[in-house]
Order: structure tokens, then C-alpha cells, then sequence
């Protein structure tokens, strides 16, 4: 019983509910992220400098047995030992363009986080104290 408790205890902590919320969140940022390099980044960036999908390149590295289209999917579907650098291409590029797209995405928020917060810190810092004392006694002192 003692073991349920703590356990209770532990998965109902700010800290596990807030990793929780941001899996979650994370998981859905992602496939929007992914949608938008797949679906808008990637068909302008082969219209503009030609297709940039390697997928189908590849080196079979086995005896290809009769019948076997020479398409990837079905030779790996065969069991045919396929070197398939194209797909490790594919995938090391597309991570390269998300990668800019996030760091484009979180300069643009920081940015605005700065835009925001600096008329707070533009306001006059206070004096210390000895000078406020000063000030006091100055004052005092006139009357």
C-alpha cells in the first residue's frame, strides 16, 4: 500500500503533469512542423532547386531473385540486403530544414519577448539607499 501512495504522489507532482502536458503538446507541434516542411517547404525548395528527394536511391548489396521488382520497398520486402543512402539522405536533409524552421520559429518568438519586455526594464532604477538618505537629510535640513 505504501508503494501505490508514493507512487500517487510522484505521478501527480506539478513537475510529471507539466512533462505530461508538453509530450503531448510536443507530439502535435511536431506533426504540424513535419506537415509544413512535407507539405509547403519542401515542394518549393524542389520546385525552385529541382527534386531533393533521394528516397529512391539505394545500392542492393544481396542477389536479387527472379521476379523481384527493382524498387526499393519490394526489395526489402524480398529480404534483399539494401544500402539505402538515398532514404538516410532524405531524412538527414528534411531534419536539417526543420531544424531552421524551429530555430526561425524561436528567434522570432525570443525576439518578441524582447520587443515586450523591454519598456519594463527602460524604467529608472531606484537610487540605493545611501542616497536616498542623503536626499532626506538635504531635505531636512532646508526646512
Amino acid at each position: 500500500m505504501g508503494m501505490l501512495k508514493e507512487f500517487r504522489e510522484f505521478a501527480v507532482k506539478g513537475n510529471v503533469i507539466d512533462l505530461a502536458v508538453g509530450v503531448i503538446i510536443g507530439a502535435a507541434f511536431g506533426k504540424i512542423v513535419d506537415s509544413l516542411v512535407r507539405d509547403i517547404i519542401m515542394p518549393v525548395i524542389s520546385l525552385v532547386g529541382g527534386d531533393l528527394d533521394f528516397s529512391s536511391k539505394f545500392v542492393v548489396l544481396g542477389r536479387v531473385p527472379q521476379g523481384v521488382p527493382y524498387i526499393l520497398a519490394d526489395l526489402v520486402k524480398a529480404g534483399v540486403p539494401v544500402l539505402a543512402w538515398g532514404s538516410f539522405l532524405t531524412v538527414v536533409l528534411n531534419f536539417t530544414i526543420l531544424a531552421f524552421v524551429i530555430f526561425l520559429m524561436v528567434r522570432q518568438i525570443n525576439r518578441l519577448k524582447r520587443l515586450h519586455a523591454e519598456p519594463a526594464a527602460a524604467a529608472p532604477a531606484a537610487p540605493p539607499e545611501d542616497i536616498v538618505l542623503l536626499r532626506e537629510i538635504r531635505d531636512s535640513l532646508k526646512k
